[in-house]
């Protein structure tokens, strides 16, 4: 759901989308020449996409926020985590802009290989950790399921005005409140 989200808000956006691919080979451990591995084809191996990795084809235009996948440089505040926006697309490079943390407005170059990003119009609750945003809107397509999560998500607003939540849930007759799920247990040690 959320890359179709993420898709649908880049169409939307004025300008040239560049497509960034994945590398797809690897080096032999000496370094020379590259490896081939015939029992996983290139093409199945581009299919995959698990927790954590950008998808093999990347698109990119200048504007777009991006979530940064892994620590880069920390003192330089790039961060997994951190969103950024792109300022500009080189062959070689891409410019961002720091969105959050202690080097907001910070402009820094990602060199490419395999940019550690993604598409950032929309991110989950656990990715939204941290962040202070001034407009959310909270989609819920199922109730809520682990402790906190409720919370974590409204919280993420600098601002009741800025909060909206729109119900996704297929049956939503059947309730019309969402339950903050707290397990006593985590607070009877505290």
């Amino acid at each position: 759901m959320v890359d179709k989200i993420n898709n649908y808000m880049l169409n939307l956006i004025p300008g040239e989308e560049a497509l960034f691919p994945s590398s797809d080979s690897i080096a032999n451990a000496n370094g020379s020449g590259s490896y081939t591995n015939t029992e996983y084809p290139i093409e199945f191996l581009n299919t995959i996409k698990p927790d954590g990795l950008p998808n093999h084809a990347l698109k990119l235009k200048v504007g777009v926020p991006v979530l940064l996948l892994r620590n880069i440089d920390q003192r330089a505040g790039l961060c997994n985590g951190t969103r950024l926006v792109i300022r500009r697309l080189g062959r070689w490079s891409i410019q961002v802009e720091i969105l959050t943390g202690t080097n907001v407005g910070d402009q820094v170059f990602l060199p490419r290989r395999q940019y550690p990003i993604v598409l950032c119009f929309v991110m989950t609750i656990n990715k939204s950790q941290g962040q202070s945003l001034e407009h959310v809107g909270l989609c819920l397509q199922h109730q809520v399921f682990c402790h906190g999560q409720l919370y974590v998500a409204i919280s993420r607003v600098t601002s009741r005005q800025g909060l909206k939540i729109l119900s996704c849930y297929e049956e939503v007759l059947e309730w019309l409140t969402m339950k903050n799920i707290v397990y006593r247990e985590v607070l009877n040690n505290c």
